[in-house]
């Protein structure tokens, strides 16, 4: 089982990640508003699902490789803290545009609930992006040395990166349109939002690099 700090640690960057408009978002609000709440929830939760099989095989992957070369734990922490610190750089010297940028929906062909789901699973695991992101994400988190399960420690973390962005998944189903229109009016809040993020992260990415708490 993971340390609770890097258990909070986890949740505070993936919630962060997860608010911040991005592809996942305007996937769900298109279903959303483009055909019911229950295809935007539907298409919510098979991308969680997509993104909980993807952490247990990247995990399962990893855990593998830190045990036939033990060393490469402590260089995917420096390179993975190193991401995290970029991530939230990033989002802090693109908030302006970003904050610009207006939430359109696209049209989409109305298909039955079941599909929608299949859809979400099959779109999060082909994604490259995600891969990367918990192949460098996953192991600054992870305690390694004597009496610790690297394995478990890379299940239960890359599990809960997924389940972070359910509560803002939902919340975008259920609003649809309505979210959008005042995500695209509040810039400032937006601006905010990304600041107070890539701060966290930043933060989360020096802890981890320096062991401050």
């Amino acid at each position: 089982m993971p340390p609770f700090d890097s258990i909070l640690a986890v949740l505070l960057a993936g919630f962060f990640l997860s608010a911040t408009p991005g592809p996942s978002m305007l996937y769900i609000l298109s279903h959303s508003v483009g055909q019911s709440r229950g295809a935007g929830l539907a298409s919510a939760f098979g991308l969680a699902i997509g993104g909980v099989l993807l952490a247990m095989a990247t995990a399962m992957g990893l855990a593998q490789l830190f045990e036939r070369f033990p060393a490469i734990i402590v260089v995917l922490r420096y390179v993975g803290s190193a991401y995290l610190a970029w991530l939230g750089i990033s989002m802090i010297l693109t908030v302006r545009k970003a904050a610009k940028t207006q939430l359109s929906v696209e049209q989409v062909q109305r298909k039955p609930i079941s599909t929608i789901v299949w859809q979400g699973v099959i779109v999060e695991l082909l994604n490259p992006k995600t891969v990367l992101f918990f192949a460098l994400f996953l192991p600054p988190f992870i305690q390694a040395g004597h009496g610790t399960d690297v394995q478990s420690q890379l299940l239960v973390l890359g599990i809960l990166v997924p389940l972070t962005a359910i509560p803002s998944d939902v919340v975008i189903a259920f609003l649809g349109g309505t979210l959008a229109k005042s995500i695209n009016e509040r810039q400032l809040l937006r601006t905010g939002m990304a600041c107070v993020g890539g701060l966290t992260l930043i933060a989360i990415a020096f802890n981890l690099h320096f062991g401050f708490l």
